[in-house]
């Protein structure tokens, strides 16, 4: 029988010895975190909590179909656990029922937010993987003007990388024109020592470079790596394709599949009680915080992004 995925989301019920951090209402310390990931029932948070020696109670499955409706303004924050960091805004009842005639299309913005959204998802991506490792792959000889060969060429060269290997495992790359009109090369970040030997071997179109990030201050360990990792392609992420040929519809950069990081919803009434929902899930303060209220030339809703360490 084929396998389905499950439409149930695991719901923990919880109460806390002292409630959140950042939250001054003894209200607030009953919640429900939802995780979800590829569609499966994960558990990982009634463990993570009582480690930390939580008291959690009345843990049900529920269906995701069924939960309770949010309230009609509220702030909702996504924690990416792995990659340890999190984000989230106020939601208004304004902000999720607005109709009326659409806003008159800003190329320059789409763009632009479409660039920032994309560096997220790279940093997130590299981050909870621990991609720390870089490489550039480069083409012998005039090089490669072709960026559908490009794609081409990368996926059979991760599809000989993988049965050299042995197993799947993550990565992520990104184009890029060369400066000096040589044509197109990549950029690519993986988490795992990998023989030099077999990434020439795969690739077998010229060039291949790469190093294991280092220099950091002591204590950042891989995860500090692959935040400098991920800084470094998002770059090329943020860089105007299509000005080099880069036909329109295309992703910015490629990641191998089945290893997005892994989310927790989180709703609250204030943007402290979220974040102190999300610092009780990871078990610390976070070690940077940003609000939008700090910045004056900001023009979306309410906005708070969280780091850890």
């Amino acid at each position: 029988m084929a396998h389905q995925r499950s439409s149930l989301e695991y719901g923990t019920k919880l109460a806390t010895d002292s409630g959140p951090r950042r939250s001054a209402s003894a209200s607030a310390t009953l919640f429900a975190f939802k995780e979800r990931r590829y569609g499966r029932i994960r558990t990982d948070e009634i463990g993570c909590l009582r480690a930390q020696g939580r008291e959690v109670r009345d843990v049900a499955l529920f269906d995701s179909r069924l939960t309770p409706p949010r309230p009609p303004a509220h702030w909702s924050f996504v924690l990416y656990p792995d990659a340890a960091e999190g984000g989230g805004s106020f939601r208004s009842v304004a902000r999720e029922r607005s109709g009326g005639d659409a806003p008159t299309p800003d190329p320059e913005r789409s763009a632009a937010d479409a660039g920032r959204r994309a560096r997220r998802q790279v940093r997130r991506y590299c981050a909870a993987n621990r991609l720390n490792r870089l490489g550039t792959l480069t083409y012998a000889g005039s090089g490669n003007h072709d960026p559908v060969a490009l794609r081409v060429d990368l996926a059979d060269f991760f599809r000989r990388l993988r049965g050299s290997v042995g197993e799947a495992f993550p990565y992520l790359w990104v184009p890029e024109w060369h400066p000096g009109g040589h044509g197109l090369h990549a950029h690519f970040a993986v988490g795992r020592w990998i023989a030099y030997g077999a990434i020439k071997r795969a690739w077998a179109r010229g060039i291949v470079n790469i190093k294991l990030l280092g220099d950091l201050p002591v204590g950042s360990g891989t995860l500090g790596e692959a935040r400098l990792a991920a800084r470094y392609l998002a770059k090329y992420v943020g860089k105007d394709l299509a000005a080099g040929g880069q036909p329109p519809g295309r992703h910015r950069y490629e990641v191998a599949q089945g290893f997005q990081p892994r989310e927790v919803d989180i709703t609250g009434t204030s943007p402290d009680e979220v974040l102190g929902w999300a610092e009780t899930y990871m078990g610390a303060p976070a070690e940077l915080i940003w609000r939008s209220r700090d910045e004056e030339a900001w023009d979306g809703p309410p906005a708070v992004w969280a780091q850890w360490r």
